[in-house]
């Protein structure tokens, strides 16, 4: 089940160190380079998957167009140039998405092999149906209506953001008989969600412009007509951390966290004697 997350000048590059890889690159004659301004749809033969990030990154030539031949050294320095990933986190992300080729010492993948259900891709998406109901990997209009009908304001915080995701886990646990949703998953849905944020918003801040993660997922292209350019500073891991452990507090349904915690002999304690005072009360 998966979530989270793209790429820039990848063809002149590879182009002298992978002639094969650079042809793949080009194979689109609308993209001449790899550049945010830069965007073609897949074609009938080319892969995508369910990570919005990821078909993005393709679209616009900073993964190869055909969703073909994910390799460390092209995933990494597509996450370098396109959203200014730093090494070690371009490695991770890597690590984390070649589980999903099923060959054994698999040093590739596709973005087809995302696809596989309950490996990386999962049910209660922001923009697609779950697998049991048909496709998990197209965006679908009206997963994402009902998505973003919790970003209520013009700037999207950690708490809008976590809402849109547990009304879909509901709303995906009420409907879907096979609704599977690990502890696992949750922590890569976290990084998922928080991943607007960490592409075109301020992580700081813990803010993202709604329009600009609106067009994203419309359009699966980055959002530079609108100005969006990518951040300055190389986004680390820790980057990555800080914005996901704000969306994992908001999704917290209790209120009051500032409270200091209650000890569990305590708890115990007061629940007993709330039941002896209602036994007395009724007696």
């Amino acid at each position: 089940m998966m979530q989270t997350i793209t790429f820039a000048a990848l063809a002149i590059g590879l182009a002298s160190a992978n002639p094969l890889l650079a042809k793949a690159h080009m194979s689109n004659p609308h993209i001449r380079r790899a550049s945010p301004n830069e965007w073609a749809p897949a074609g009938p033969d080319d892969f995508r998957g369910p990570c919005p990030m990821m078909n993005t990154l393709a679209n616009h030539g900073f993964l190869p167009h055909d969703g073909r031949n994910l390799t460390q050294e092209n995933v990494v320095k597509g996450l370098q140039e396109g959203l200014n990933f730093n090494t070690s986190l371009g490695e991770l992300m890597f690590r984390m998405a070649i589980v999903a080729n099923p060959e054994p010492n698999a040093t590739f993948f596709t973005l087809d092999h995302l696809n596989a259900h309950n490996v990386l891709e999962h049910d209660a998406s922001l923009s697609r149906t779950d697998a049991f109901f048909g496709s998990n990997h197209i965006f679908n209009q009206t997963i994402f209506d009902e998505s973003r009908a919790y970003w209520t304001k013009d700037v999207l915080d950690a708490d809008q953001l976590a809402n849109s995701k547990i009304a879909r886990q509901i709303n995906s646990k009420a409907f879907n008989p096979n609704y599977t949703f690990t502890a696992s998953v949750e922590n890569f849905s976290l990084g998922e969600i928080a991943a607007p944020i960490i592409a075109f918003g301020d992580i700081s801040a813990g803010t993202v412009n709604k329009t600009l993660v609106e067009y994203f997922f419309l359009n699966e292209r980055l959002p530079a007509e609108l100005g969006w350019v990518k951040k300055e500073n190389p986004i680390r891991q820790e980057d990555i951390l800080s914005v996901v452990q704000m969306i994992s507090k908001a999704t917290s349904l209790t209120t009051g966290g500032e409270e200091e915690e209650v000890p569990h002999a305590r708890m115990v304690r007061d629940l007993h004697t709330g039941f002896s005072l209602l036994a007395q009360k009724e007696n």
